[in-house]
């Protein structure tokens, strides 16, 4: 068997059905296999960033392994920032890249480096095959490595003499890693004692929670305490059901707000949450001294990394939740319960009023123009079917919408947790390719989008219905905001080089109808929903432009 031919084998024997690339002279050995295999789809990417994108939404949603094939060193680094964004997200990838023929390697010909120590830091695993015969074991390896909890992208260089060398192979067996873990009864016990005695538990929701299915375990346990949820800072998923009355949805990503918040609480319990990956610096600790912190998560790295917890569990919520939730029950007081009780009640009153309080405001800008984010997405969220699947990277124009557009399972949200930009476009037909029955929509702002608007050519080409709604605010509005707060001499003389982009403005319906789908330009709230209903219902990609108000002052 060729290596090229034993590759794709390989690739079959993990389940993958769908290859993310794009091609150079290195990959050619592997385009050719492709030639005559009827069994992969081959999705092009016209730039690697957005390959990865790509490669990145479609194993979120699917919780499969994605697949990408990159040209040598220039089509690594030119996927780094992605690929960034997919190592935050714990995306399950295995990305390769072609390679010289090791024997022309000596020279140092065009295009080669050393490929491994490259992709090292933002990857679980990495290696090169040197030998056909080692090509079953490292792809099983890396495929085994990427799905293992925690999950995340993986990296394999492949040679052009391994692809095209022809020998026996034997191409051995997958091997999965079953992700149940389930925390350790001991200290599961020791936390049970702690919840069941707060006066003010407080719980996060992390990425894990979506990632395991567990809503309904930790709906359970939050009910039992009567303690509100918030989702992590920057969630890659619905970590929590949005609609749920316990719900209060995401913090804001500052030291300040964060501590103002948690010295609300007595006891704070993190499940798989992100404590604290945040922005910039402060003098402000965002975590109170008296707070008691217990920790459940899938990556042993997390716990305790900034804040000692009180107990730190290793375990899969799904798993793990059952037994604390029992241990809690078993554990409260009938005292504790009717604290409880009254906390649950008094957490839906203050989560209900500030819904409707957040409505309200939404509903009061909603005949403004250039239109207001709020009132859009708040349109947006009552308009949305069920069923709809949103893919969030508006960056500054997104506050409320954890509370606005309704997420309530584990595949109906997916947002930037890296926080590096250009990842809604591709991100979006990745999670369609992966979701083909569910209506997808993307929610982008103008300057993330030109990182990667290549992705359209894809969604015309591959005929991905997904709809893409561009919160257009002719700037880097987030830079605006964040100069402005510092109070320096930008805000003195209210000028902010480098973040404004006008003169000329760019074109976005232009632009998508050049790379071949249609787009259209909404200058209401009415307007975009009106669009946005009539492209969920096409099976076509839909570009939909808003030009947005530009104020990054706070009001």
């Amino acid at each position: 068997m060729s290596g090229k031919r034993a590759f794709l084998e390989l690739l079959k024997q993990e389940g993958v059905d769908t290859l993310f690339g794009n091609p150079g002279t290195t990959e050619l050995p592997l385009m050719d296999a492709l030639a005559v295999d009827n069994e992969l789809r081959y999705v092009l990417g016209l730039q690697e960033a957005t390959v990865i994108g790509m490669a990145d939404g479609y194993a979120q949603a699917s919780g499969k392994l994605a697949v990408v094939n990159l040209h040598v060193t220039p089509g690594l680094g030119n996927a780094m920032g992605m690929l960034y964004d997919a190592q935050k997200a714990g995306a399950p990838i295995l990305v390769t890249a072609g390679q010289h023929d090791q024997d022309f390697n000596a020279t140092e010909p065009i295009l080669w480096a050393d490929l491994p120590p490259i992709a090292r830091p933002l990857v679980k695993w990495s290696a090169e095959v040197h030998r056909l015969a080692d090509l079953p074991r490292l792809v099983h390896r890396a495929a085994k490595t990427a799905l293992a909890p925690p999950t995340g992208p993986v990296f394999l260089a492949l040679p052009g003499d391994i692809l095209k060398a022809e020998g026996e192979v034997d191409l051995l067996a997958p091997t999965r890693v079953a992700p149940r873990l389930r925390g350790d009864p001991a200290a599961v016990v020791e936390a049970a004692a702690l919840l069941a005695r707060a006066e003010r538990p407080l719980i996060i929701a992390g990425d894990a929670v979506a990632q395991g299915r567990a809503h309904a375990e930790l709906a359970e346990l939050a009910e039992l305490l009567g303690a509100p949820v918030y989702s992590e800072l920057v969630p890659s998923t619905a970590s929590f059901p949005t609609s749920h009355p316990l719900f209060r949805g995401a913090m804001t990503r500052m030291q300040g707000p964060i501590r103002r918040i948690l010295e609300q609480y007595d006891v704070l319990f993190s499940v798989g949450g992100d404590l604290f990956t945040l922005s910039l610096p402060s003098d402000i600790e965002p975590m109170p001294q008296n707070l008691t912190l217990i920790h459940l998560d899938t990556d042993a790295w997390e716990l305790g990394k900034n804040y000692p917890p009180k107990v730190a569990i290793l375990g899969d919520p799904k798993t793990t939740l059952p037994d604390l939730t029992k241990a809690v029950r078993e554990t409260m007081t009938s005292g504790a319960r009717g604290a409880a009780r009254e906390r649950l009640e008094a957490a839906k009153r203050a989560s209900l009023a500030e819904r409707e309080a957040l409505k309200a405001k939404a509903r009061a800008l909603v005949e403004q123009t250039p239109v207001a984010p709020l009132a859009l997405l708040h349109a947006i969220g009552e308009m949305l079917p069920q069923d709809a699947v949103v893919i969030d990277e508006t960056v500054s124009s997104g506050a409320g919408i954890r509370s606005l557009i309704r997420s309530d399972d584990p595949q109906s949200f997916f947002g930037l947790r890296g926080g590096g930009i250009g990842w809604g476009l591709p991100a979006a037909l990745g999670v369609k390719l992966a979701l083909p029955d569910r209506p997808v929509l993307a929610l982008v702002g103008d300057g993330s989008a030109m990182y990667t608007c290549q992705a359209l050519w894809t969604a015309a080409h591959e005929r991905i219905a997904v709809v893409f709604v561009i919160f257009n605010n002719t700037s880097y509005r987030i830079l605006k905001q964040r100069l402005n707060a510092q109070r320096g001499l930008a805000a003195q003389v209210d000028r902010f080089v480098g973040m404004e982009l006008t003169d000329p403005a760019i074109d976005y319906v232009g632009l998508a109808r050049s790379l071949g789908i249609a787009a259209e330009r909404a200058k209401t709230v009415h307007d975009a929903t009106d669009l946005i209903a009539r492209g969920l219902q096409s099976n076509a990609p839909l570009l939909i432009d808003v030009p947005m108000d530009r104020n990054y002052k706070p009001v």
